[in-house]
């Protein structure tokens, strides 16, 4: 009987390792309820503008909570768009800041792509990689309103500067005034 037992076991064994992971679709990649931050409504008009980057940001927010076949093709259009984003620069946002976290985006969006067309299912990897994605992303939106927010400092600074030029010059226009008026009093 005990060498029924052991015969029995060695052959589940071989079993187990003739059979292939399958890609099983109900495995969820990333968290349903996961939130990139909120673009400030300077950098949500130039989003409107750069429509690449909204379809980007809706793209990226459905992939998270998607099962491995709708991640697959989420990654392609997810690479796709990247690729887009960093070819098509608008003028405003074209700073070496924005430009290598657009580098970092289009790099781990390819590396997500790689991750979910793999053969077989590495879920660890896969899930990694629409992490690491996420951050990306996250870096986009962060830089993105920093930018505005400087530009709007800036401007600010500048119109402050401006006006105290104005007021400077009127203090001067005063002064000049003043003392014409003095010598033409002392010539009467």
């Amino acid at each position: 009987m005990f060498v029924g037992f052991v015969f029995s076991c060695g052959n589940a064994s071989e079993e187990n390792q003739k059979q292939t992971p399958t890609n099983d679709a109900s495995i969820i990649f990333g968290d349903k309820n996961y939130n990139f931050p909120t673009l400030s409504p300077p950098a949500k008009e130039q989003a409107v503008r750069w429509g690449v980057l909204e379809d980007f940001l809706a793209e990226a927010q459905n992939a998270n909570g998607s099962n491995y076949q709708d991640l697959r093709n989420r990654s392609e259009r997810l690479k796709e768009y990247a690729d887009s984003l960093f070819s098509n620069v608008p003028d405003t946002l074209n700073t070496k800041p924005i430009h290598s976290r657009l580098m970092v985006l289009k790099t781990r969006s390819a590396l997500l792509f790689q991750a979910s067309h793999q053969a077989t299912i590495d879920s660890l990897k896969v899930q990694q990689s629409l992490e690491e994605m996420n951050g990306a992303v996250n870096n986009l939106i962060v830089q993105l309103n920093e930018k505005f927010q400087k530009d709007k400092i800036d401007f600010s600074r500048k119109e402050d500067e401006d006006k105290e030029l104005k007021q400077q010059q009127r203090y001067k226009d005063s002064i000049i005034n003043l003392e014409l008026q003095d010598k033409k009093n002392k010539n009467m």
